[in-house]
C-alpha cells in the first residue's frame, strides 16, 4: 500500500506477513482473542466512571515515558531522545523556526502529562482521551486550526490475535505531538523518511506528517489482514485433509470475533478521515486533502477485506460442520454395511437354531422339521451357504460404489 511521499504514484508494497502459524502450536492457554486487552480495557473504563470529566488517570500497567524529539526543515535535521522533558522543551523553545516532531512513548507520569498538557494548550478532555488508550479513532478541531486525531495501530500476532494500540495526535502550527503507549510501533517507516535528505515530509507543512503517520498506520492493516487471511486457509486445509477437530472450531471461532474486532477498528477511521475531507480549506488545504482522500482509499479497502474474510470465516463454519456430518456419514455407512451383511446370517443361523426335533419322543419321524440337521454334510454345505450370501452381499455394494470413498 502507498507510503510514499507521492499518493498518485506507483507505490512500494506492504511489507511481507510472516507465515501463517500452525494452529496446533499454539496452547489452549493462548487462543485468539486475547483475555487480558479485554480486562485491560474494562480496567480502563472502570477507572473512569464516575470521575469528573477531564480528570487524567495513568493505567496501572503504563510504561515509563520515552521523550523523542525530531526536527527538521529542508536543510536540517536532529533526531534524539531526551531523559529530561526540560531538556526537550528548552530545544523546541530556541528552535521556532523549525518544524518538530515529539513522540511520546509511555503514559506513567502524570507530572510530565500535566506539563505537557500545559505547555502545548492541549484539552483536559483530550488528554483524558489519550491515557484512556481505549478510544475509537476520531479527529476534532479545536483552537487555532489545530486538530486532534486517534488512529489504532494493529498487529497479528504470534498468539493468533490481532493487537492494537492508539496513537494519538496533536497538532500545531509548526509541531505534532504523538502519544502511544507502547515503546514499539509502526512508525519506524516514517522517521526512515525524515532522516532521509529528499522526503516531502521535509518540504510540506508540518500536517503533512500526520498525513503520513496515517497512512503508515492504514498500510499496516495489510499485512495484518493477510496474516489472518493465511491463518483462514491453513484452517481451511486441515479440515479438507480431515485432520479437524473441536479445536480447529474453537480457533474458527476465535478468529471470527478477531475479523469483528479488526472492522470495528477500520470503521471509526474511515469516518474519521471523511470528516477531515469536509473541514474547510483554511483547516485542511486542498492539497491536503488530495493525500487524504488516499488514505481514505486504503481504509475503504481495509474494509472490503475485513468483509470478504468475515464471509469467508462464516463459510469455514459451514465447511467444518460439513465436514463432520460426512464423517459420521462415513461411519453410519461402515456400521450399516456391517449390519445389513450379518442380518441375513443371523436370520439362517437363528433358523437353524430352532429347537424343534425331527424324532418324534414316540419314536415318529416329524418329517417337517428341519431335516437338514442329521444330512453328514449339513453344517459344511451351511458355511458354503453364508458365504454365498455374504460374497453376493459384497458383490453388489461394490457395484452399486457403497465400498468406495466417493
Amino acid at each position: 500500500m502507498p507510503s510514499n511521499d507521492t499518493p498518485l504514484a506507483d507505490s512500494p508494497l506492504p511489507p511481507a506477513p510472516a507465515p501463517a502459524p500452525d494452529p496446533e502450536a499454539v496452547s489452549a492457554e493462548a487462543q485468539p482473542g486475547g483475555i487480558s486487552d479485554r480486562v485491560a480495557t474494562r480496567q480502563a473504563r472502570d477507572l473512569s466512571v464516575g470521575q469528573r470529566p477531564g480528570t487524567l488517570t495513568v493505567g496501572e500497567n503504563a510504561l515509563v515515558p520515552r521523550l523523542f524529539l525530531i526536527s527538521y526543515d529542508e536543510q536540517f535535521f536532529e533526531e534524539k531522545e531526551y531523559g529530561s522533558y526540560e531538556e526537550l522543551r528548552a530545544f523546541f523553545r530556541g528552535h521556532p523556526e523549525l518544524r518538530h516532531w515529539i513522540d511520546v512513548r509511555g503514559y506513567n507520569d502524570l507530572a510530565l502529562m500535566e506539563r505537557l498538557m500545559a505547555d502545548f494548550d492541549l484539552h483536559p478532555l483530550q488528554m483524558e482521551d489519550v491515557l484512556g488508550d481505549y478510544q475509537r479513532a476520531k479527529v476534532e478541531l479545536f483552537d487555532d486550526n489545530r486538530l486532534f486525531m486517534v488512529t489504532r495501530m494493529t498487529d497479528f500476532t504470534a498468539l493468533l490475535e490481532i493487537d492494537d494500540d492508539q496513537l494519538s495526535i496533536f497538532t500545531g502550527p509548526n509541531y505534532i505531538i504523538s502519544f502511544q503507549d507502547d515503546y514499539d510501533d509502526c512508525l519506524d517507516s516514517v522517521r526512515v523518511r525524515i532522516r532521509s535528505g529528499f522526503s516531502k515530509i521535509k518540504q510540506k507543512p508540518v500536517l503533512y506528517l500526520a498525513y503520513a503517520l496515517t497512512d503508515v498506520v492504514l498500510d499496516h492493516y495489510y499485512p495484518t489482514m493477510a496474516a489472518i487471511g493465511d491463518y483462514i486457509e491453513t484452517l481451511e486445509e486441515r479440515i479438507f485433509v480431515g485432520r479437524s477437530d473441536r479445536r480447529v472450531l474453537n480457533r474458527i471461532l476465535h478468529i471470527k470475533k478477531d475479523i469483528v474486532r479488526f472492522r470495528r477498528l477500520v470503521y471509526p477511521e474511515r469516518e474519521k478521515i471523511a470528516e477531515i475531507l469536509r473541514m474547510p480549506d483554511e483547516v485542511i488545504s486542498e492539497e491536503m486533502k488530495l493525500y487524504f482522500r488516499d488514505c481514505y482509499d486504503h481504509a475503504i479497502q481495509a474494509m472490503d477485506l475485513a468483509e470478504s474474510y468475515r464471509e469467508s470465516v462464516s463459510s469455514l463454519v459451514d465447511l467444518y460442520l460439513s465436514d463432520q456430518s460426512n464423517r459420521m456419514n462415513e461411519v453410519m455407512k461402515v456400521l450399516t454395511i456391517i449390519s445389513s451383511i450379518f442380518i441375513p446370517l443371523s436370520f439362517v443361523v437363528g433358523l437353524y437354531g430352532m429347537n424343534f426335533q425331527r424324532e418324534a419322543p414316540d419314536g415318529t419321524i416329524n418329517r417337517l422339521n428341519m431335516p437338514e440337521l442329521y444330512e453328514p454334510w449339513g453344517y459344511p454345505v451351511l458355511l458354503g451357504i453364508l458365504a454365498v450370501i455374504v460374497s453376493g452381499q459384497m458383490i453388489y455394494f461394490y457395484r452399486k460404489g457403497w465400498l468406495s470413498n466417493r
